[in-house]
């Protein structure tokens, strides 16, 4: 055919760089610090109860809006942590984790040429939904050292176009954990321009320094907001891909209209599962959050020995590294050379920026790995030069 296959406005997003550093990965026998997934299971009386429910025959379909028992867990959830009331029953959407999610929220909302404000560096998957609904992301830069956002830029850049604020707080790839005034102003710029926030909080319960605040919390907030989560950074069942939606039922009646037509409905032995896992103690939450805490000062003091600047996260599973002491300049020339030079893999945040000059020289290093694995990764990088 002479024709492209490929839709022009999907031109660029092709194959993502974690594929491309997983297959290095595998390819070298590295020690792979760059896709955020855990190398241990979590719970076993989650995994049990996973079980107990494919031998009682939760094998077949769902629910398309998830099962009444996980709606009601994750209404629950909100009660607990933040003390904010959801309805199971219309204001609770069960999701394919948050990726589809995010798909479906932003499918839903948009149309084409509109304008989506995002904090980058951002999640792939933010760039290519933006794409694929037809609309246009524009960027505020969250800059080294300290990753805050310029508010100034965030209110500089809405324009008549502009439909959603998407979010991410505790911020993949920074670590940074928005701070209660920051939300206050970007609550401010929804409120007067009329904006939906749309809210990515993977990260809700791995937060080292700082607060999670949702913004849907916040005053004027819930009717606008759509807050996305899910359970595999949480419960370290990544591969589960559970997450949800809470939002006003006219939003989450917006997200259904789409997502019925994405996998319709997942999981079906999972979803009891996560009941059980929202509903653990808080000696399990805080057990977790500090076990990676543990984790990130580990790797930390590893790379700082290694020659990398580092920029310590307030939460998630990442370090955000400055190449540039070692006399690199390209952080994706560098992630794609270090598998052989020292066997670990890390991912270049450069793919993550529309502002490549901010991006280039930052490099992303998970520590959601067992001690002996980061422990091995830091013995590796010692020795590491241009």
């Amino acid at each position: 055919m002479n024709r492209p296959l490929l839709a022009r406005h999907l031109d660029g997003l092709g194959t993502t760089i974690f594929a491309e550093m997983s297959a290095l990965a595998r390819t070298t026998g590295a020690i792979n610090l760059g896709q955020g997934f855990p190398d241990t299971d979590g719970p076993t009386e989650v995994i049990e109860a996973a079980v107990a429910a494919m031998r009682d025959g939760a094998n077949q379909y769902p629910p398309g809006d998830g099962i009444p028992d996980l709606r009601l867990a994750v209404a629950e959830h909100r009660q607990r942590f933040y003390d904010q009331t959801f309805d199971p029953d219309g204001e609770v959407l069960i999701t394919t984790g948050a990726t589809e999610a995010i798909a479906a929220a932003l499918l839903a909302l948009l149309e084409p040429g509109d304008e989506v404000i995002a904090l980058e560096p951002f999640y792939d998957s933010y760039a290519a939904c933006i794409a694929m609904a037809g609309a246009r992301r524009v960027g505020v830069t969250l800059r080294p050292p300290h990753f805050r956002p310029d508010l100034d830029e965030l209110r500089a850049a809405v324009t008549e176009r502009t439909r959603v604020i998407m979010l991410n707080t505790p911020h993949n790839p920074t670590g940074t954990v928005l701070t209660r005034a920051e939300l206050e102003a970007i609550a401010a710029v929804a409120i007067e321009h009329d904006l939906i926030v749309v809210t990515d909080e993977v990260y809700e319960h791995l937060v080292y320094t700082g607060e999670h605040i949702p913004i849907s919390t916040l005053p004027g907030m819930r009717e606008r907001t759509v807050t996305i989560s899910s359970a595999g950074k949480t419960f370290s069942f990544t591969g589960w891909k559970i997450g949800w939606v809470c939002a006003p039922r006219e939003l989450i009646a917006a997200v259904r209209t789409t997502k019925q037509f994405l996998t319709y409905t997942s999981g079906a032995p999972f979803q009891p599962a996560i009941a059980h896992a929202l509903r653990l103690p808080d000696t399990y939450f805080d057990g977790l959050r500090e076990d990676l805490r543990h984790k990130r000062d580990l790797l930390g003091g590893g790379l700082r020995a290694a020659g990398l600047t580092v920029y310590e996260p307030q939460g998630t599973y990442f370090t955000t590294t400055d190449i540039t002491p070692l006399g690199y300049a390209d952080g994706l020339d560098f992630c794609r050379r270090l598998p052989e030079l020292r066997g670990v893999v890390a991912i270049p945040e450069v793919v993550f920026f529309d502002n490549e000059e901010v991006g280039r020289p930052l490099v992303r290093f998970a520590f959601c790995k067992r001690v002996e694995v980061l422990e091995e990764a830091v013995s590796r990088l010692k020795r590491l030069e241009p």
